[in-house]
């Protein structure tokens, strides 16, 4: 009885520091929000932020926040976190730590599908304002429609191929991957070729990464889609657990193992092609937010999805910051400022092997 009793504190311990993870990360995002909507041309204290929500604000603090970086921080929020939720979710299925979004070649396919829409039908044209860096986009709908089909496109692709006969091992599905991406950055590149001065520009600067197109119509749909893939996602957070010990073991305990990963798979490439599609090729947040978060929560995926999420809206809110205070008024693209922040992150911890441990 004793025995049980300690074993039941221990488990009362490891809940609590669990819990305790997702706490501090939440109300750290949250901090970084707040500060974020400071930054720029009026700057702003956090009590002049919450003076805005409350309605007491003055007009242009109001209309700074409201329409140009509320919009921008929620859609940092949302696509970090489909990002790294998925990515979370793909790591655990194919059973591989490099699997995310940008290594099997979603984003890729996304990149193809934008320029096919900004070149072959007309969707978009480069500004001339140096100081926000966005693209005018003369036909949205068609630039997003597109990015969103070839990104699944290539999702499909996957599917298929782990779907065959002979079957490849989670290994090869990244190299399938990689293969997928070369062949759309060869297809993209051929259209490039094709394209004249307004529709390259419009291509490159796509391509960079921006979160300043994403309008509240815009995220309203991002806001659909993570709550549609967090709600499955939670809903298999046990089956996911019990796929960590392997597809035998998880089939031994009566989760349907193939199914789960075709199914999950459909979830999480769907979900970050509707992602990369509003925002551009934005790499590594995938890739390096669950590792990060393996830290804090280790591998159990009742708080490693959600503290996954987390850990992707507050890397890319800090990216995005990055991007806006480097070299004032200029915004430099997300895409690079988080290549360089998720290079390096990720080789500690590839170089320190300790992402899979609990």
């Amino acid at each position: 009885m004793q025995k049980i009793t300690e074993q039941l504190k221990q488990y009362d311990r490891y809940i609590r520091r669990k819990r305790a993870a997702l706490m501090a990360a939440l109300l750290v995002t949250l901090l970084a929000a707040v500060l974020y909507m400071g930054i720029g041309s009026i700057r702003l204290s956090p009590l002049e932020i919450l003076r805005v929500f409350f309605g007491t604000a003055e007009r242009k603090h109001t209309t700074a926040v409201m329409n140009i970086r509320l919009p921008r921080v929620l859609a940092a929020v949302l696509i970090g976190a489909i990002l790294a939720a998925s990515g979370t979710v793909m790591q655990c299925v194919l059973r591989n730590p490099l699997a995310s979004a940008s290594t099997l070649g979603v984003s890729q396919g996304a990149a193809f599908g934008a320029a096919l829409g900004i070149i072959a039908f007309g969707g978009g044209m480069i500004t001339n304002s140096l100081s926000n860096n966005t693209v005018s986009v003369s036909n949205p709908y068609i630039v997003t429609l597109c990015a969103f089909v070839f990104g699944s496109v290539s999702s499909l692709a996957i599917i298929a191929i782990s779907r065959m006969k002979r079957g490849v091992g989670p290994g090869g599905l990244v190299l399938a991957g990689t293969a997928l991406s070369a062949m759309f950055g060869g297809g993209s590149t051929l259209l490039q070729y094709f394209a004249d001065d307004t529709s390259l520009g419009a291509v490159v600067f796509w391509t960079f990464g921006n979160l300043g197109n994403v309008g509240w119509q815009d995220l309203r749909f991002l806001a659909f889609v993570f709550a549609f893939c967090s709600l499955f996602f939670l809903f298999n957070r046990w089956n996911y657990n019990a796929m960590e010990a392997g597809y035998d073991t998880a089939t031994s305990l009566g989760v349907n193992a193939r199914r789960l990963t075709l199914v999950s798979m459909a979830v999480c490439s769907l979900s970050a092609a509707a992602a990369v599609s509003f925002a551009g090729i934005i790499s590594f947040v995938g890739l390096i937010a669950p590792h990060m978060m393996r830290f804090f929560v280790g591998n159990d995926h009742r708080y490693l999805i959600p503290g996954s999420a987390l850990c992707g809206s507050l890397l890319l809110i800090l990216a995005d910051a990055a991007a806006k205070l480097i070299d004032p008024p200029v915004i430099l693209p997300i895409g690079a400022i988080m290549s360089f922040i998720g290079g390096p992150v990720f080789l500690i911890l590839l170089f320190r092997g300790r992402g899979g441990h609990d």
